[in-house]
């Protein structure tokens, strides 16, 4: 067992068992978590199998992530509660306020429960960006185009969460719901000025610092505001997020394999851009080779506050698998408002999208 201080890189692994390459690659010590896929996916058993042997390689254990928002950017589904799009609970927010935060709080919890249960830390979640319909790889993962609705609906979700033993990370600072773009495949730019984005897209924000164990950067451009994407930018990350929002968790970039992270240079150009501009976390994903490069080249030194910061995602779980969590009357309470004929027949605010 390798015992250092988790480091600053966040890495996935090959499949449903860890490989050798796996091993060697997360007892690095600038590793500091990992980020599970469907692909790591078979089921509760072996989720937690996985999981289990992955916190066997170190001493602070590697911080588990995943992508489990609901809708179509769930990774772990079969033997899993199937989480409506976010967009679902903004359109019961226009018929139901309460009903509409007591199913979100609901969601949440359901979500932490289980990933907790399974050896999971926290999910990526909530999608905090603003449903302005024109962004199709948000789409319904939105909440609403109302910023006061995706901050209550958040803010009752994150306590969901926080009552399953889970953090929550909002993305994506400080907003991708207005560009069109895939960051995933190209390089989104939103044209607007910084007052724009300040009186909407970053209410949630500012309503939920202090609720958020960390929060996520876009991979957007805005340039009346900084040449750079939000996660490689002092201006976004250091002014306006610590400074002027005020916000004291965990930053992580986001996958810096992804197209748009290409303006700041190759693997290691990249990781030190964001790490100089803020970051606390930076993520390296489907690209081994990239990962190998990153962990040869790196130059990093601990920072006892960070660490601090990190710790806080360590999950709480109250149970110690998903069958025993499955006993539990408040988790059966709160999944049964997601049984099909439990669901409220109330149409998606935002287009869907078959990308997950």
């Amino acid at each position: 067992m390798i015992r250092a201080p988790l480091g600053p890189v966040m890495l996935d692994v090959a499949g449903t068992r860890l490989t050798d390459e796996d091993r060697t690659r997360l007892s690095h010590p600038l590793v500091g978590g990992v980020i599970l896929f469907q692909r790591n996916y078979d089921s509760p058993e072996q989720i937690a199998a996985l999981n289990a042997d992955i916190r066997a390689l170190r001493a602070p254990e590697l911080l588990i992530a995943v992508d489990q928002e609901g809708g179509r950017v769930q990774r772990f589904r079969a033997g899993y509660t199937p989480i409506p799009p976010m967009a679902e609970l903004g359109a019961l927010w226009d018929v139901d306020r309460a009903a509409a935060c007591d199913r979100a709080e609901k969601a949440g919890f359901v979500i932490a429960t289980e990933l907790t249960a399974s050896g999971v830390d926290f999910s990526f979640a909530p999608v905090l960006d603003i449903g302005y319909g024109s962004s199709r790889v948000i789409g319904d993962r939105a909440f609403h185009r109302d910023p006061e609705a995706v901050s209550e609906l958040a803010a009752a979700l994150i306590a969901g969460l926080a009552r399953g033993g889970a953090g929550a990370v909002g993305k994506h600072f400080p907003g991708h719901g207005f560009a069109a773009e895939d960051s995933h495949v190209a390089i989104p730019v939103d044209p607007r000025p910084l007052s724009a984005i300040r009186a909407a897209d970053l209410s949630p924000y500012r309503r939920l610092r202090g609720e958020l164990a960390g929060v996520m950067p876009a991979h957007v451009i805005y340039p009346e505001v900084d040449p750079m994407p939000a996660g490689f930018s002092r201006v976004w990350l250091q002014q306006v997020l610590r400074r002027e929002i005020g916000f004291e968790g965990v930053i992580f970039s986001d996958d810096l394999s992804m197209e748009a992270a290409a303006v700041a240079g190759d693997i290691v150009a990249r990781a030190n851009t964001a790490l100089a501009a803020g970051c606390d976390m930076v993520l390296v994903c489907n690209r081994p080779e990239a990962a190998d490069a990153l962990l040869a080249h790196l130059a990093w030194h601990a920072d006892a506050a960070r660490e601090e910061r990190v710790a806080r995602l360590r999950a709480r779980a109250a149970h110690s698998s998903l069958a025993q969590a499955r006993a539990d009357p408040a988790y059966q309470l709160a999944r049964n408002a997601f049984e099909p004929q439990a669901r409220p027949s109330v149409a998606s605010r935002a287009p869907r999208d078959a990308r997950s």
